[in-house]
């Protein structure tokens, strides 16, 4: 039944069937994260990063009601074009999504169901969504943590994003038995830099040692993913205290406006980009590219 919906690429269906890496990418950042043609540039400047680190892209989304996993450099452009037009995706809307046969592009959640759907077991984004700042009101917690809970798929990020309560989303994973991994870092990553004040569960210093838990994880069927934090390059991260009040500014005015739920991080980002004078995101990235390539690597250890 699933394959009435399931439409894999011919190459990503022939690595998965050979044992060869693949490394699933959403779609949010392609119609969502950036303007036309920058956001295009990005994402296949992603899928050429993995490429080049031995592993085969899947870039995921919704096209015409089908569930896409490996789009051609058509549909990424395509997708660039619409933009906003297209529907942001997350597990609760994929049904009506699909009946309506309309397109989609996925966030973390959902590309997380549908790489699973297919059988691939790395994804690389930018950075999680989480617990927003004053959810001990709003309740406005992310999907994205509940796919985490439920989905055997190991995220590769920069951590939560930082316009984020990342305690708060730290502490929601530990309930539901998410490992938070630090690549080379004991602190968790916050997005835009590479500190946060937060620790992350495990640090691990080599993909091999990262694998062969993620191996043991798989072979135990213990059901859920894993964060892999990834800190952004030294280079390529912002002052903590500009970001910092960047986004104090930002959750500010979002509160002013009334902005709520899925237009919230839009919102959030689109400001801090404007306040940070676009640094925030050349920022950003350059850090989906520095995951992409941990991701691959990952993913060709696992096949080992």
């Amino acid at each position: 039944m699933i394959e009435k919906y399931l439409e894999i690429s011919k190459e990503v269906k022939e690595a998965l069937e050979n044992n060869k890496p693949v490394v699933a990418l959403e779609s949010t950042i392609i119609s969502h994260g950036m303007p036309y043609p920058q956001n295009v540039e990005t994402a296949l400047n992603v899928e050429k990063i993995v490429r080049e680190n031995g592993a085969i892209p899947a870039t995921i989304a919704i096209l015409n009601g089908k569930l896409k996993v490996g789009l051609s450099k058509e549909e990424i452009d395509y997708l660039g074009k619409k933009g906003l037009d297209v529907v942001k995706t997350s597990r609760r809307d994929i049904p009506f999504i699909l009946a309506k046969k309309i397109d989609g592009a996925t966030t973390v959640a959902a590309t997380m169901i549908i790489a699973n759907l297919a059988k691939i077991k790395v994804f690389a984004t930018g950075g999680i969504g989480g617990v927003h700042r004053g959810a001990q009101e709003s309740f406005d917690i992310s999907a994205d943590l509940e796919e985490l809970a439920n989905t055997n798929v190991a995220v590769v990020c920069a951590g939560a994003k930082s316009i984020l309560d990342i305690g708060l989303t730290l502490e929601y994973l530990e309930t539901h038995g998410v490992p938070v991994v630090g690549y080379q870092t004991n602190e968790l990553p916050a997005f835009y830099t590479r500190k946060s004040g937060f620790f992350v569960d495990y640090r691990v210093d080599d993909i091999k040692e990262l694998a062969d838990a993620l191996k043991v994880k798989y072979e135990l069927n213990l059901k859920g993913g894993m964060v892999i934090a990834n800190p952004i390059p030294e280079k390529y991260q912002m002052d903590y205290d500009i970001i910092n009040n960047a986004i104090n500014n930002a959750l500010k005015e979002l509160d002013e406006k009334g902005i709520k739920g899925k237009e919230s991080t839009p919102f959030l980002l689109s400001k801090v980009k404007e306040i940070t004078k676009g640094k925030s995101l050349d920022s950003n990235i350059q850090l989906v590219y520095n995951n992409a390539k941990i991701a691959s690597q990952l993913a060709n250890e696992l096949c080992k």
